[in-house]
């Protein structure tokens, strides 16, 4: 009965100190903006000008000062790109401001200064079935995904996007080849149309840039992947294809993964008005998620910090 009395106690006195706290900041504010008298504001505010002046004269504690200079830089972090959680708000302030702090400190800030990341939305993909595919592969990559090296498994999509002319609605579709290992992309491809060039460009593109990969390539059954010169193509390469299961979109999940990072952090939201800004939107985003995008899972590197450290130790 005396601990819960004590603790009870304790509380009361807390929010008191809060109160207080709040009455102070506002006699400070009304003083310095309108003028009006500190013992008027003490009054009204129903405490001593005594008090008032001692915490006036208050010495702010390091801790205090520290948080209050991390706050500021979380804003300039949340302004620059407001999709970032309080995880990588913190990979951020530990890489490039040198300021190392826990995940729970800076959630607390966060939600001191109202800070919260945007919405994620839902994803919706433009796969298209093939009605009589011509080839059909069977689900060697079974979800694995994980690699020992970079160009073992390569993931690959193609995802849309809109632009607005007036009330007229057009589409740019993005192929892109995703590696498992550090999650990279390997090259990708944009496009007004979604067919079988949009894809063999993209594969075009990925074997140019990496003459010897021989990887497991995995993708969903939409109709390109399905197509017979596809698969010519990847066995004239010497790689071996792999396909989910029908309607198992998680079967090709960090590919998925990826398309709603993307989407959350710099489309959703936003009403593109001509197809060279969405596509430049595009662009940039991929350039900033392969060399600044800072991942967890990645032992806090980016792709390219991944990738260049398995080719050093190599």
């Amino acid at each position: 009965m005396f601990l819960k009395k004590t603790q009870r106690n304790r509380e009361e006195a807390g929010l008191s100190l809060t109160r207080h706290r709040q009455v102070y900041q506002a006699i400070k504010e009304e003083h310095e903006t309108y003028g009006y008298p500190i013992s008027v504001l003490c009054k009204l505010g129903k405490i001593s000008r005594a008090s008032f002046y001692k915490w006036m004269d208050r010495c702010i504690p390091k801790s205090e000062v520290e948080n209050l200079r991390i706050a500021d830089i979380i804003e300039k972090i949340h302004t620059e790109s407001p999709d970032k959680g309080y995880r990588r708000i913190r990979d951020e302030l530990e890489r490039y401001y040198n300021i190392k702090v826990n995940d729970k400190r800076v959630l607390r800030i966060c939600r001191k200064k109202g800070i919260q990341s945007t919405i994620k939305y839902s994803n919706h993909g433009c796969t298209r079935q093939a009605a009589n595919p011509q080839f059909i592969a069977e689900n060697i990559l079974n979800r694995e995904f994980t690699a020992e090296f970079p160009n073992q498994k390569w993931l690959t999509d193609v995802t849309e996007f809109k632009y607005y002319t007036g009330i007229e609605v057009h589409k740019v579709y993005l192929s892109a080849i995703l590696d498992l290992y550090d999650r990279r992309i390997v090259s990708y491809v944009i496009d007004d149309c979604n067919n079988n060039r949009l894809v063999f460009n993209t594969f075009d593109a990925a074997i140019t840039a990496n003459p010897n990969a021989t990887p497991l390539c995995h993708s969903d059954r939409g109709f390109q992947y399905t197509n017979r010169a596809f698969h010519r193509k990847l066995e004239t390469a010497g790689m071996r294809q792999s396909m989910s299961r029908v309607a198992k979109c998680i079967d090709n999940g960090p590919m998925e993964g990826f398309w709603g990072i993307l989407k959350r952090e710099r489309y959703y939201g936003k009403r593109f008005t001509d197809r060279s800004t969405l596509v430049k939107m595009v662009e940039d985003y991929i350039e900033y998620y392969n060399n600044k995008r800072l991942q967890r899972n990645l032992g806090v590197m980016t792709p390219m910090e991944k990738h260049d450290s398995y080719l050093s130790a190599a």
